[in-house]
C-alpha cells in the first residue's frame, strides 16, 4: 500500500458502538453545536460545502471562520479533550470535554464565543436524528468516555488518509473529505459533472446537496439500521440494476432500505491490509455506480498515484 496510509492494528482500532454509544450520541450534539457556528458565518457553497468540519491531526475543525476584521477557528482537540477556540489575535482559549449535559455545553459554548465578542445566532434545534431535542433543554446526553473518543478519532485519521488517496484517482468535480456533523460521518464525494433531476418534495437542504449526479462514499459509527461501525456507498441518481452490480471485497452488501452499498468496519479492521480492502471497496462501488450511471469516466479518471 501506499506510503501515505497505515495498516498497523493501532491505526484500525476495536470501536463497536455498544461500547460508547453514549458518549457517541453526546460528541454528535457538540459537533452539531459547533458546525452551526461555521454554517451560519459562512456562505453557501455547492452541497453545503461550507459546512462540515475536517479532520487534524488532533481532532476536528471548522478551519478559519470571518469575523468582521478579524477570524477564528473552532477544533475539537481529541487528545488533550478540549474544544478549543483560536482567533487570528492571538487569543486561545479552551473549553474542557468532560461529562456534561448538551445543555451545559451550550450555554458553556456561547459563554466562550462571547468572551471574545463573537455574537452567532444558531438554531438550536439538532439536525438529521431522531426525536431531537433542544440543546439548551438537551439534559438526556451527557455521557463522555475519553478513551473511545480517541479511538474514533484515530479511524478518522486512517480513513482521511484512505478517501484522500481514492479521490486522487479522480480528475472531475470532487468534494474535499470532510465531515459532516448532522450525520456524524466522514464523507467523500465525486460528480459526472450533470445535473441531477430535481427530487419532488424535497426540501431545500436536500435539493442542494443532490443537484448534481453524484458517487459518495464515507463512514460513520453506526446508527439506524446499520448498528455497529461501517462504510457506505451510493450513487444518486441510483442507476438501474446497481443493487446486483459485483463489488469488492465479498464481505460488502447492498442495502435496499438504505440504497447503499454497505461494508462493516470490523471486515475493514481484520483485514490484512485495512487500507487496501477499503480502498477496493471505493473504487468498486464508484465503478459500479458511474459505469451503470453511463459517466464519462474516461475524461473523469486518472491512474491511482504509487509509492515512490
Amino acid at each position: 500500500m501506499a506510503l501515505f496510509t497505515c495498516d498497523q492494528p493501532e491505526c484500525w482500532p476495536s470501536l463497536p458502538l455498544d461500547s460508547w454509544k453514549d458518549t457517541c450520541a453526546t460528541l454528535h450534539m457538540w459537533t452539531q453545536i459547533v458546525g452551526k457556528v461555521r454554517l451560519s458565518l459562512t456562505p453557501l457553497v455547492n452541497h453545503w460545502w461550507n459546512v462540515p468540519l475536517y479532520v487534524t491531526v488532533r481532532g476536528l475543525s471548522t478551519s478559519r471562520i470571518p469575523y468582521g476584521e478579524r477570524s477564528f477557528e473552532l477544533w475539537f482537540n481529541l487528545l488533550r479533550h478540549q474544544l478549543v477556540l483560536e482567533t487570528s489575535e492571538g487569543v486561545v482559549k479552551t473549553l474542557p470535554l468532560v461529562p456534561r449535559s448538551v445543555a451545559d455545553f451550550y450555554q458553556e459554548f456561547r459563554n466562550l464565543l462571547r468572551s471574545e465578542g463573537i455574537e452567532v445566532k444558531i438554531w438550536h434545534m439538532p439536525c438529521e436524528i431522531s426525536n431531537p431535542i433542544p440543546f439548551d433543554q438537551d439534559r438526556v446526553h451527557a455521557s463522555y468516555d475519553p478513551k473511545p473518543v480517541e479511538k474514533f478519532w484515530r479511524i478518522l485519521l486512517s480513513v482521511d488518509s484512505v478517501f484522500r488517496q481514492f479521490r486522487s484517482g479522480f480528475i472531475g468535480k470532487s468534494s474535499p473529505v470532510h465531515f459532516f456533523w448532522g450525520s456524524f460521518d466522514l464523507a467523500v464525494s465525486r460528480f459526472s459533472g450533470r445535473r441531477a433531476p430535481q427530487r419532488p418534495g424535497a426540501d431545500f437542504m436536500t435539493q442542494e446537496a443532490y443537484s448534481h449526479e453524484v458517487s459518495s462514499v464515507g463512514f460513520w459509527p453506526g446508527s439506524g439500521e446499520i448498528e455497529d461501525a461501517a462504510f457506505y456507498s451510493y450513487t444518486v441518481p441510483e442507476p438501474p440494476g446497481i443493487k446486483d452490480a459485483p463489488t469488492r471485497p465479498p464481505a460488502a452488501f447492498y442495502h435496499p432500505k438504505l440504497g447503499e452499498f454497505i461494508l462493516m468496519y470490523e471486515e475493514v479492521r481484520k483485514a490484512k491490509s485495512p487500507s487496501a480492502t477499503l480502498l477496493d471497496f471505493c473504487q468498486s462501488t464508484y465503478e459500479a455506480g458511474a459505469s451503470l450511471g453511463k459517466w464519462d469516466r474516461a475524461a473523469l479518471e486518472r491512474t491511482l498515484p504509487k509509492a515512490v
